[in-house]
């Protein structure tokens, strides 16, 4: 994840571009509505996006031009459903790429497809589904978390795999090879990740109970 500036063929990177806005246009309308229907959500949506920024600066060196860390993306997902963290976390990924050179401008197409829409989604459908299934909270937030981040990191492999092809196995071969190198780093990333979910998710609701209350406040269908 954060692949850095100028890693993708020109042509990759406008293309991830593409891909990512209607997602983006679509959060920016659903997270306006938010706002002026539910004021008192300004703060939830403060946290949320201040937890993506904080454990997603957290990196240490995984593949050549790209990077292992925990993304975030999960409480937000959970609280406020996936279309919000694609505007949240595009903005946390464009200010760690001025700020931080933490990723690039050049690659924000890409990146914010992997972080804010792939992993988000994933992360609420895993709750939702944890839901329907008869999971407690903790246990749905904790899986939401975890494989919310491991789905951003398949992402990730898949797009690395689509710019460099492996000479012998193609792009099957890369993206077991960027796959597996992620693996080492960031399984136990995931793990830790859903734990701390869980912990944040209990602090600001009081209890785990509460999640369902702080998702009516924010504007989030309940499980």
């Amino acid at each position: 994840m954060h692949i850095m500036e100028g890693f993708l063929p020109v042509e990759h990177a406008v293309g991830w571009f593409g891909v990512s806005a209607p997602f983006v246009v679509a959060g920016v309308m659903r997270l306006r509505r938010i706002v002026r229907e539910r004021p008192q959500a300004k703060m939830m949506l403060a946290a949320a996006g201040a937890f993506t920024f904080l454990l997603s600066a957290l990196k240490m060196p995984s593949v050549t031009g790209s990077c292992s860390h925990p993304t975030g993306t999960g409480l937000g997902a959970v609280v406020f459903g996936p279309a919000v963290m694609s505007v949240l976390g595009m903005i946390v990924l464009l200010f760690q790429a001025l700020l931080l050179a933490h990723g690039g401008l050049t690659t924000l197409g890409a990146n914010v497809f992997s972080m804010a829409i792939v992993g988000p989604w994933v992360s609420w459908g895993v709750w939702r589904l944890a839901g329907k299934l008869g999971a407690s909270i903790a246990v749905a937030v904790f899986f939401a978390a975890m494989l919310g981040d491991l789905a951003t990191y398949m992402t990730t492999s898949v797009q690395l795999a689509l710019a460099y092809p492996d000479l012998s196995s193609g792009i099957p071969g890369a993206i077991a090879k960027f796959g597996g190198i992620f693996a080492v780093t960031q399984l136990p990333l995931a793990i830790v990740e859903g734990l701390l979910t869980v912990v944040v998710m209990n602090a600001l609701s009081g209890r785990a109970g509460k999640v369902d209350e702080i998702q009516v406040l924010c504007g989030e269908v309940n499980r």
